[in-house]
């Protein structure tokens, strides 16, 4: 049997067993004992065993049940419902500000957890119901809430970014610091676009006559909750920028200042403790299945020449670089309409990384432009992961058709701030190579 046959065979049964609902953790680990015994014959199992030790002993996968619980105490605190009454007071009278205020949020979210999840669902719980009741556009506000949502991805500290890292082999604090400027700028361009179709289009988001007449001294104080997130996203970013902390570290100084949040808010009991312990422990396992899965997979598609045989086959190509970059996002983008992103990059990555670097391309650059993809991936229909979230919240009038065209101008400016990360690499490079300076 040869090896390109052998790929095939993997790569359909792979689609094969995902496309029977089995979990990708488990499609992945079954393909890679059955082909690891078909092979090689059961003394090779060894090699499973040795990703799984791999896999768990990992210091740097130690940050990911840190920022889930960091996460999840934070979700449960008050600090999201108090943030979403400064927005609405400061914005609530500004064309388009309520959508506006919603973009700002899930951008100080995505700072302190890194979990798209829950920056959606609480959107979708908060925020929507207020716009929809102030006559905003429904596509206007499903579109706001499902692309903000996904900033997780790429602001850290991202739990994605961690993954990818890990899978990678570089730095998980200059992935971290390489992807805020390009976060922001997707940022940006949701409020640019949001404010300039508002002007054209009052009608999509009216000003309510209903809205509170709330003083500059109400306004002043409700800017109190954006204390905490302030030192919380300060205490993560900063010390892994300045160097006084790994990751690994940062993410336990980040569970601490949410602890401290929440006993703030009095909102910390035993309960609520109980619940976030069982929140981090049940994402974290189905993240680490699916590590120890793919790793088995991708140590048995290296060994039957799979990376190779794709390596000889672009170089082997009279293609511009680009195009052949652009291929690559374009796969990504269409694997997520089928798997998480946790799975495209464990599957990816070992694939695209000897292209890149036979291209010539920056890894710590490439590692940015493939989240920014992942993000795209999570928004695309018809099996985008944050179309579902937000279903799943929505009032059932709501369809998923009509979530699906909410996306449609959201994700033409994730492509544009794509083209914007490829053009100006420094736009990513920049503050990694400030960080490693000082």
């Amino acid at each position: 049997m040869t090896s390109e046959f052998t790929l095939l065979i993997m790569f359909f049964g792979l689609v094969g067993l995902i496309l029977t609902g089995l979990p990708l953790a488990f499609a992945l680990g079954a393909l890679a004992m059955l082909f690891t015994l078909l092979l090689w014959g059961p003394n090779a199992l060894v090699i499973t065993v040795l990703q799984t030790f791999d896999t768990m002993t990992s210091e740097v996968l130690l940050a990911i049940p840190l920022y889930v619980f960091m996460a999840a105490l934070l979700q449960r605190s008050g600090i999201i419902e108090s943030l979403y009454r400064a927005m609405e007071l400061w914005f609530s009278r500004v064309s388009g500000g309520l959508a506006v205020g919603t973009v700002v949020i899930c951008t100080i979210m995505a700072a302190m957890t890194g979990i798209v999840g829950a920056a959606v669902a609480a959107m979708g719980i908060l925020a929507l119901p207020s716009m929809l009741k102030r006559g905003y556009d429904e596509k206007l506000a499903l579109g706001t809430i499902c692309a903000g949502g996904t900033l997780g991805i790429l602001i850290p500290p991202s739990v994605i970014t961690i993954v990818y890292a890990v899978t990678a082999q570089i730095s998980v604090g200059q992935m971290f610091i390489g992807g805020v400027v390009p976060g922001l700028l997707l940022a940006s361009l949701y409020i640019g676009y949001i404010v300039l179709r508002t002007l054209i289009s009052p009608k999509m988001a009216p000003v309510g006559e209903d809205v509170e007449h709330a003083t500059w001294r109400v306004r002043v104080r409700a800017l109190s909750a954006l204390v905490l997130p302030t030192l919380i996203i300060i205490g993560v970013l900063g010390s892994i920028y300045f160097g006084v902390a790994t990751p690994t570290e940062a993410a336990a100084v980040g569970v601490f200042g949410s602890m401290i949040s929440a006993a703030l808010e009095r909102r910390l009991d035993a309960d609520m403790f109980a619940r976030s312990v069982w929140d981090a422990a049940r994402v974290s396992a189905m993240i680490l299945w699916i590590t120890i899965g793919a790793k088995a997979f991708v140590a048995i598609f290296t060994g039957t020449g799979g990376a190779d045989f794709l390596l000889g086959f672009i170089e082997g190509l009279d293609a511009n670089r680009y195009v052949v970059l652009g291929a690559m996002m374009l796969v990504l983008v269409f694997l997520g309409m089928f798997l998480d992103e946790i799975g495209i990059i464990l599957l990816c990555v070992p694939v695209f990384l000897p292209v890149i670097q036979f291209l010539g391309f920056d890894l710590l650059w490439f590692g940015i432009i493939f989240l920014i993809s992942a993000q795209m991936a999570y928004i695309t229909p018809p099996f985008g992961y944050t179309l579902f979230y937000l279903k799943g919240v929505v009032p059932r009038s709501i369809g998923m058709l009509t979530i699906y065209r909410a996306i449609v101008p959201f994700f033409i400016l994730q492509v544009l701030g794509l083209l914007i990360a490829v053009a100006f690499p420094q736009l990513i490079l920049w503050l990694p190579q400030q960080m490693i300076g000082g």
